[in-house]
């Protein structure tokens, strides 16, 4: 929760990924360290400390781009 994490369905474990909100611009680093999310339409589920720094705690969800850095 408090680590700069995600989940992704199919990406390996240790993944590092920039994930990018449309909605303002701002960008996270963060590494894959679950499964999910297993909701439709979804692509990544953020941690808490990830999803505050781009600003999406408040809506909960929002068009991302996510790149795979490493």
């Amino acid at each position: 929760m408090y680590d700069m994490t995600a989940a992704h369905k199919t990406l390996k474990f240790g993944t590092k990924v920039k994930v990018t909100n449309h909605n303002n611009g701002k960008a996270v680093t963060v590494r894959i360290n679950d499964r999910g999310p297993f909701v439709g339409g979804r692509v990544i589920d953020l941690s808490r400390s990830a999803a505050d720094a781009i600003d999406l705690v408040a809506p909960g969800t929002a068009p991302v781009t996510v790149e795979v850095i490493g």
